[in-house]
Parts: structure tokens; sequence; C-alpha cells
């Protein structure tokens, strides 16, 4: 992997066309608006609308979705765009506070008319504009990983969900090391639910919970938890942490000379504490994902590959994380379903969504994650190529594990199919699995 293989002359030159007009306004400044008045006619134009945060507490890995979505965006513009029309975006910066998001998604619908929006890194943050994106029926694409559950017409929530993380994780740790496991997660919906789904999978694979703890997100202090995992003696932990605060019980279990293996559907991939922390506080981390900048595939980290490209496009970035990704090649998703509807009126690109969009087949590229990957139209959801990736001592990452998992939940528990019925629901495990509650 080079990541300056390429001047940025170079690679818009290589996208087959020229920049217009409207392009400065799709990759400005953070924290602005980067909507263009100077295209054709309005008519013309893709409304898109990004709000992710690029400041505050979650601008650690809000930023990269934000980025990530600029380089899709300029990558589409400078190649035609989408069925002939430029996309004009409209970026704002929700400072990772929920009331801003509930006025700034308000903002894009009502006053920016936006064709559709991506928006939020957070659960708490989704749930919080979700009322006004039914109400006001608007398209609305949720990129991170999530606790699963979400069964909604207007929401595509095409991250990773627990079940598919944690679905490729546990299982490894559990042939690996043994079937006693400690679960710690942050003390908020997704933390407990993701409990909630280790106590699933724990079932189905012959493995046992011995010890469960949820964490405040403003607790950074995890000697007691230490020592509670101590005392129980736990083949491995399953850890759901989340936040700054959280960081710290990772540099805190190495002081303590606590080398249990960890699996998470959290840490590395979001966060990068594996560049960020000083070794050995990662070693022996396993983590669930679909993406990570090491991810091994010849469209992730070839020459000019998406790495390469976001690097040239942001020199001084420090990682490119899993939602990065996710809000990447949903993009791709989102022009495929348009091209394919002939329209932009939201009810058709939906309906063109829902026929099921693949990534990696022709006029579609291969998402970096690997492999052709399929939105399940019945759900909304993404079935994912995983990964578990290992961190040693050193902080090397490397890929032990990988495999496609479908969305599964939705699909095969609670029967969820929004291409026959219009729903606005999340459903949990527990109303599912007597081993949940």
């Amino acid at each position: 992997m080079n990541r300056s293989s390429m001047s940025r002359r170079q690679f818009l030159g290589a996208s087959g066309a020229a920049v217009v007009a409207g392009l400065a306004g799709c990759s400005g400044g953070q924290g602005q608006s980067g909507a263009t008045t100077d295209t054709a006619s309005s008519a013309d134009v893709v409304k898109i609308g990004v709000l992710e945060d690029q400041s505050g507490n979650f601008a650690l890995v809000g930023a990269p979705k934000h980025k990530a979505s600029m380089l899709a965006i300029e990558e589409i513009n400078a190649n035609g765009g989408i069925d002939g029309k430029q996309i004009e975006t409209y970026a704002k910066d929700p400072q990772s506070d929920n009331q801003r998001y509930q006025e700034l998604t308000r903002e894009m619908i009502n006053e920016n008319d936006v064709d559709v929006l991506w928006a939020g890194y957070s659960s708490a943050t989704r749930e919080a504009i979700r009322p006004t994106i039914d109400r006001n029926e608007q398209l609305y694409f949720y990129t991170t990983q999530y606790e699963g559950g979400v069964c909604d017409k207007y929401t595509f929530a095409v991250g990773p969900t627990a079940r598919q993380q944690l679905g490729i994780v546990l299982p490894y740790l559990r042939e690996e090391f043994g079937p006693k496991i400690y679960t710690i997660a942050a003390d908020y919906n997704f933390g407990q639910l993701s409990a909630d789904w280790v106590k699933v999978l724990a079932d189905e694979n012959d493995a046992e919970v011995v010890g469960e703890e949820f964490i405040p997100l403003s607790e950074s202090s995890f000697g007691s938890v230490i020592n509670n995992i101590q005392d129980a003696d736990p083949d491995f932990v399953m850890s759901m942490l989340v936040g700054a605060n959280h960081t710290a019980f990772y540099k805190q279990k190495a002081s303590a000379g606590l080398d249990v293996p960890i699996g998470t559907s959290t840490a590395m991939a979001q966060g990068y504490e594996h560049r960020r922390l000083d070794p050995p506080a990662m070693a022996n981390i396993y983590a669930g994902v679909n993406y990570m900048e090491e991810v091994p595939t010849t469209s992730n980290t070839s020459d000019g590959g998406f790495v390469d490209r976001y690097y040239e496009m942001y020199p001084d970035a420090p990682y490119l994380n899993e939602e990065a990704e996710t809000n990447y090649f949903s993009t791709y998703m989102y022009k495929k379903a348009v091209e394919q509807a002939g329209t932009l009126e939201q009810p058709e690109v939906i309906e063109a969504l829902e026929s099921g969009i693949e990534l990696g087949t022709e006029r579609a590229p291969e998402a970096p994650e690997g492999e052709t990957i399929k939105l399940d139209g019945a759900t909304h959801h993404v079935d994912h190529h995983m990964w578990v990736m290992k961190a040693d001592e050193q902080h090397n990452v490397e890929a032990v594990k990988n495999e496609q998992i479908p969305e599964q939940f939705l699909s095969e528990t609670v029967g969820c199919d929004l291409t026959e019925k219009t729903e606005t629901t999340q459903y949990t495990p527990v109303d599912y699995f007597e081993e949940a509650e």
C-alpha cells in the first residue's frame, strides 16, 4: 500500500471526468454547508445531506465518516454524477449533540429538501432523529455498527449488527480458548442489547456467561472491573465499551497484567486504539468487524485502492475506520438505486434499494471490506463480509478469520419484511430469546 502513489490531479484524471464547478461544494470545509448554486438547475442535481460529528465527544469516530462521504461524492461527481446529475452536498457539524441533530435534521428536510440523508454515530442519535425521519418519510442511511433490530421503512441501517460482529468473533474465541465468558459493556441501549446478544450466542455455541458488568460512559477507572474479571477467571472477555473514557480500560488491564483474550465489537475498528495507545494495551484483542484499514482485500490496500484514495484526499487523517467504509459504500448503493429507479423520487428509490442492491457487480465497485456485498431489501440491512482482526503485543493487526454473514435477527427471527409491510419498529433479543432475559 502506498498512500502517495498518485497525485490528486492524477486521481481525478483517472476517474474519467473533469471536476465540475459544483464539486468544490462537495468537498468543502468541515462543519460548513457544502451546498452549491452554480449547477444547471435544482432539477439537475442530487441533494445529499451529511450530518456527522466533526467535533464533540464523537469526533474521533465521526470525522472519518464525514470524510469518506465526501470522498465518495467527489469520485461520483468526477465520473459523471448520479444518472447524469451532479451531487450537491449539504454538510454541517452536529457537534455530537442530539438536540442539534434534531434541529439540523429538520433543516435538511424542510429547508434544504435533501433527496437522501446520512446522519449520526450513536444509537441514541439515531433514535433522537428517527421520529422526524419517519414523520417526513425521509430516506435515511444510518451507517454505524449497532445493536440491531431496527425495522423501519425509511431507515437503511447498513452497518453491521451486533449479531454479525459478535457472531464471528465469539464462536472463534470459544473454539480457541474455551466456554467461559465475562462481559463488560457500556451502560446504555447499545451495550445492554449487545450483552444480550452475547448470551444468545453463548447459548448457540455451548458457552456460558460467568459474569456481566455495565459501565457508565463517564467511568474511566476500571480497577474493580479488572479484579472481578481476574476473580471470575473466564476463558475470554467480551468487551462492548464505548467512548474516550472507556479507552482507559485497555491501558489499565495491561498495567494490571490481565492477559485474558478479549473479543470486541467496538475497539480498534472505530477508535483505532491500536494506533493511539502505546503497546501492549491492545495485545490479545480480537475485533469482530466488517472493516478496518488493515483488512487485506485488493480493493482496500492495493495501489490506488480505497486506503490510498482516502489519504490522497485527506493526507493528515489519522485513521480510516469501520464506519467510514460504510458511509463510502452506501453512497454507491444509493447511486445504483437512483439509476435503477430512473428518478430521485424517494418512494421509487426506496423500492429500488429494496430490490437488493449489490456491490462488486456490473457498474458498482467492490466494497473495500471484500467480495460482493448485498443490501437485504426486506430488512434494509447488509449481508456483510465479516472479519476477526487480532492485535499482537506490538499492536500489529492481522486477519485470523473471515466469512460472509447475512443479517439474521430481523429476517429469520422477527420476520421483518419492509417490502410487504411499512414499520418503524426496533425489535430486541429479549422479546425472542429466553437466554437474553
